[in-house]
């Protein structure tokens, strides 16, 4: 089993971006320094809590302070963007990491990201299918080219002359593309059956449960099954929001006080202010569970795993038995209060890597 790390990210409004920023750096070197094989970027536009609006801007500075970590967008949300413009800005980023880029394609889920860019919610979806379907067509196909969707119509046909080297769109170095992920978050999640029949790898979220966790593979097994395809539980990655420390009443009591149960008291807000029963659906191992009883008890039961060292590994077996073997699990990372928080977290970051993960691996 591998590791990574994926910040959102999630940082406190009131913290200056550029610190911010400085400090998710200092995260992807401590990452690669402590052997994590990868690290993830998400994409969000306004959102002051998760406050990186172009991954690629920031992996392009990454890469330059690392040597070996590989580096994703988490995801790159296709329906903001021209799928031409994502092709063309993608196949140079994996060039200039020389072949270390990640990507990970989805929707976007944040509301007034979808008002900003005039995107239906019921259509994004779609969207992004189409989109994708666009991008690989330029990544493996040579022009002329002609797609006329529903949301998009490309066309490069008039001006292209080999000779010249005009109209010649890049390939990625990777070939035929860099690695592609999807993310999961629902039980028989469509995005699990469609990422099952193009051969994308799966990633679970970490707000899910367990047993969402577990069905996400069954979805995504099946229907990589059906399109020909043979799945490989070493492709599947399985997010979680995980806190170590050297005391397990300590670690209780930081995991809910840090920004880490920060995130999950601010989601849940943002689901309360809404009326319509079910809202906290997500999070949820029952679907009948009231919304109330989503709280901080159950949250520390279910989505954060936290505690010593062998706590978080018998939580973490405790996961595997119910989902099954997985290839990489990645940590998630939150902000830091202040200095004697950086320092416990670093020490969390620390234990996970050095303590915790080569338990699991045995």
């Amino acid at each position: 089993m591998k590791h990574g790390m994926f910040i959102m990210p999630f940082h406190d409004p009131a913290k200056p971006p550029a610190q911010c920023y400085d400090e998710d750096l200092e995260l992807v070197v401590l990452a690669e320094e402590m052997g994590f094989s990868e690290f993830w970027i998400g994409e969000h536009h306004t959102h002051q809590w998760e406050n990186i609006a172009l991954p690629e801007a920031f992996i392009g500075k990454a890469l330059a302070m690392t040597d070996t970590i590989r580096l994703g967008t988490a995801p790159t949300c296709l329906p903001y963007h021209h799928p031409a413009h994502v092709a063309t800005r993608l196949a140079f980023l994996d060039h200039l990491s020389h072949g270390r880029l990640n990507l990970c394609f989805g929707t976007g889920s944040v509301f007034p990201d979808l008002e900003l860019f005039g995107i239906d919610p019921a259509a994004n979806s779609a969207m992004m299918e189409e989109a994708a379907e666009i991008i690989l067509q330029l990544w493996t196909q040579d022009s002329p080219y002609r797609y006329d969707g529903r949301f998009w119509q490309i066309g490069l046909e008039k001006w292209v002359d080999r000779e010249s080297h005009l109209g010649i769109i890049q390939k990625p170095l990777q070939r035929p593309h860099p690695p592609i992920c999807a993310p999961a978050m629902s039980m028989n999640s469509s995005t699990m059956k469609s990422a099952g029949q193009k051969g994308w790898a799966p990633i679970s979220s970490n707000l899910i449960a367990g047993n969402i966790v577990a069905d996400n593979w069954k979805v995504y097994e099946k229907a990589a099954l059906e399109a020909g395809r043979t799945p490989d539980r070493a492709d599947w990655r399985v997010c979680r929001s995980i806190f170590v420390a050297d005391d397990r009443d300590v670690a209780r009591k930081r995991a809910w006080s840090s920004y880490l149960g920060g995130f999950f008291r601010f989601l849940g807000g943002v689901l309360d202010k809404g009326n319509e029963p079910g809202r906290k659906k997500m999070f949820k191992r029952d679907p009948d569970m009231a919304d109330e009883a989503c709280d901080r008890d159950y949250y520390l039961g279910e989505q954060i795993i936290h505690g010593d060292v062998d706590e978080v590994v018998r939580r973490l077996d405790e996961l595997r038995d119910e989902t099954g073997d997985f290839g990489t699990l990645i940590l998630m990372a939150f902000d830091w209060n202040d200095a004697e928080d950086k320092a416990a977290w670093l020490r969390s970051t620390e234990l996970f890597a050095n303590e915790v993960m080569p338990r699991m691996q045995q």
